[in-house]
């Protein structure tokens, strides 16, 4: 542990288990933690609450050992990189979805990698981020894209309708945290309108009208909520929403979505869209939950 825990915003909550794409994750969420002026929480969960055949006592005495050892080589790690910076360990028994939402209680955000130790594709997200992400009430960020990326200069905020005025709030203070542009884009599906962009107000075809109210209506509230922030906005139809937002992050530092979910029968399952994102966006990807009735969708 390095230094007291700040009291600014919500803590940065990472899970640590020893792989790549973990790694990758807590570079990330460390660097995320240090703009925000926040404390990072690496979380390792040992998951010895479970009943495991066979695992004697010793065995999971010595898990919990290398857990500890393994929490403190990142922390040191951590604190060599980013010396002003608090952080924090959480070695639990439990399983690691429900740790790292716990770590983050209500306003923290929980950061994880693309993929764990399962060995799967790296085209797709691990388990726990996917339970993670399906059952998220806080801010969750999968950490995709290189181990060093190359900055782009720009935050990407993908808006669908009005409502996603606070994922759009979001991006923009993620923005402001990187002093980059906020690029606000509005894609709908190319059976919906024709005309190939909405880049105004005016003179843009009838079909197209709605979706450029969408847009214009949060691009105006971000600029008049963030007069200091260049916010960029613009609206297209594609064949592909997901594939377009995911041509998008190619040349975005962050992507910030409002998740969704649809009631499922084993609980929440994240949307078509939000799906395709988390696996197969080019830049972190951070999902705002959308909150209160009316808010599950297959998209």
């Amino acid at each position: 542990m390095n230094g007291a825990a700040r009291s600014g915003p919500g803590r940065v909550v990472v899970g640590v288990d020893g792989s790549p794409s973990a790694h990758t994750a807590v570079t990330w969420a460390a660097a995320e933690a240090d703009l925000r002026g926040s404390t990072l929480c690496l979380v390792h969960a040992a998951d010895t609450d479970a009943p495991v055949p066979f695992l004697s006592e010793a065995e999971i005495v010595r898990s919990r050992q290398a857990g500890r050892e393994l929490l403190d080589r990142t922390a040191e790690t951590i604190t060599a990189r980013h010396p002003g910076l608090a952080v924090v360990e959480e070695l639990t028994d439990g399983p690691a979805p429900g740790s790292l939402r716990r770590a983050a209680a209500l306003t923290g955000t929980v950061v994880v990698g693309h993929r764990g130790l399962g060995g799967f594709s790296s085209l797709l997200l691990g388990s726990v981020g996917l339970e993670v992400a399906a059952a998220a009430t806080t801010p969750v960020v999968v950490v995709r894209g290189a181990a060093e990326p190359v900055e782009a200069g720009a935050v990407l905020a993908a808006v669908r309708d009005e409502a996603d005025v606070d994922c759009a709030r979001a991006a923009a203070r993620e923005a402001l945290l990187r002093k980059v542009p906020l690029r606000l884009l509005h894609i709908w599906n190319v059976g919906s309108a024709t005309g190939s962009r909405a880049a105004s107000r005016d003179g843009c075809d009838g079909n197209a009208r709605p979706h450029v109210r969408v847009l214009t209506s949060v691009s105006d509230r971000i600029r008049e909520e963030f007069p200091d922030l260049t916010v960029q906005a613009e609206g297209q139809k594609s064949h592909s929403v997901p594939g377009a937002l995911v041509d998008a992050s190619h040349h975005a530092d962050l992507l910030v979505i409002g998740g969704r979910r649809s009631p499922g029968h084993l609980g929440p399952t994240l949307g078509r869209i939000t799906l395709a994102l988390l696996q197969h966006a080019h830049c972190p990807v951070e999902l705002i939950p959308r909150q209160g009735p009316g808010h599950g969708s297959t998209t």
